[in-house]
Parts: C-alpha cells; structure tokens; sequence
C-alpha cells in the first residue's frame, strides 16, 4: 500500500512547479486546528530504510496533551510490543512475542524503543512531525497535491540545506487533507532514495482519553 502511495504522490509532485515561501499557508491551518485537539488515535502505517535494512511496521498511537503517547506494534517487526512515554527521557513497555510479560525501562533513544532509522515515540506526534518543517533549515514551498484516501490534500515541501536535517536526508514531503488540515502522509528523501514514509488512517480527535488509558 506504502509503494503504490509513494508512486501516486511522486507523479503528482513532478507537475506541479513548487512556488517558494518563507512559510506557508497550510501549516498555519494545521497549527491553528491542531491547538483545539487534547488527544487523538491515530493507525501509522511506516517504512524505513537503512543502508541495505528494511522495516515495515503498522502501529496504533494514542497522544493526550501534554505529553502522554501510548503506541502498540500491530504488524511487522515486534508485533505485539508496545511502549508509554509519558515526558522525559525514558520510556516504559514491552517487545513483542515471548518476551511481552517482561516490561523495561529503557532511554527514550535505546534501540529498543526507537524504530530502524532511530525515531523516538515522541517524533512520532503530530505537531512534532509538522514541525520539523518549519523548523529545519531550507526552502519550503506547497501547492495542490492528489487525491488520498478519497481527501484533496495539499503537498507542503521542505528542501532541506544541506546538514540540516538526518545524515543524507535532502527532502521532505507531508500531505495534508484540505477538509481537516490533518497530516494524511509523508515521505523523506536522500536525492533519489526514500528514507521513510508514514500514511496516517483512522485519525480520530478529541475522543476523550484519560490518562489511565497510558
């Protein structure tokens, strides 16, 4: 599913011509929305590469403000772990398989708690992930992206300078649906090769977490 999205959004992105911008209007949306949420759920259907690894993960993700994220692996490498990080540096859960009755402390940046490419369980909120773009050195730009999920989206681009972002990494693309001003999808480039890619599903806001749900 993750392949034929990233052939949709390549085709798209190489007719339309970028129109630089010093920033842009639908991040705004998205930062203005996204400060009425207290919590969401969300399905992250993920892939990596690194070197000549691979990994392929879908995960369920729970965020409540301030900063209580619960996530569980509902497929792929360590299906069944699952982690709470609830602020700080370390993170609190369990792997996958015969090992999940064994829960660890582990730092927030331990192996065990990151994903192939080393992103931590707080990367993976919305607003951190959407951040980066404004954040990150280099030339960011949008305009109309394709159709996702049956949502018209807007493509925002980060032509990331060079050392601003990870080793390698030269381009950033996220989607963001024009109905919600919610991420929909994402992908990292180093020149030609895909990095990463995450595809957001099922994103439900304000459905009243506690925080005895972490």
């Amino acid at each position: 599913m993750l392949y034929r999205l990233s052939i949709l959004l390549l085709a798209a992105a190489a007719v339309i011509a970028p129109a630089s911008a010093a920033t842009v209007p639908a991040i705004t949306a998205f930062e203005e929305t996204f400060a009425k949420v207290d919590d969401y759920t969300v399905i992250v259907h993920a892939s990596e590469a690194l070197g000549t690894q691979t990994q392929d993960r879908t995960y369920r993700y729970m965020y409540k403000r301030p900063h209580l994220v619960k996530t569980q692996i509902l497929s792929g490498p360590g299906a069944g772990g699952g982690a709470v990080w609830t602020g700080g540096d370390t993170v609190s859960g369990h792997q996958g398989g015969i090992l999940s009755f064994i829960h660890l402390t582990v730092g927030l940046h331990d192996g065990r708690a990151t994903s192939l490419r080393g992103y931590t369980i707080s990367d993976g909120i919305l607003q951190n992930q959407v951040g980066k773009y404004t954040t990150m050195k280099g030339t960011l730009s949008e305009r109309g992206g394709p159709l996702i999920d049956g949502q018209e989206t807007t493509l925002v681009e980060l032509k990331i300078a060079p050392g601003a972002g990870e080793p390698g990494e030269t381009r950033a693309v996220i989607y963001f649906s024009k109905a919600t001003h919610l991420p929909l999808a994402q992908i990292r480039w180093s020149g030609d090769t895909v990095l990463s890619k995450e595809l957001w599903t099922d994103l439900r806001t304000n459905v009243g977490l506690k925080d005895s749900d972490f």
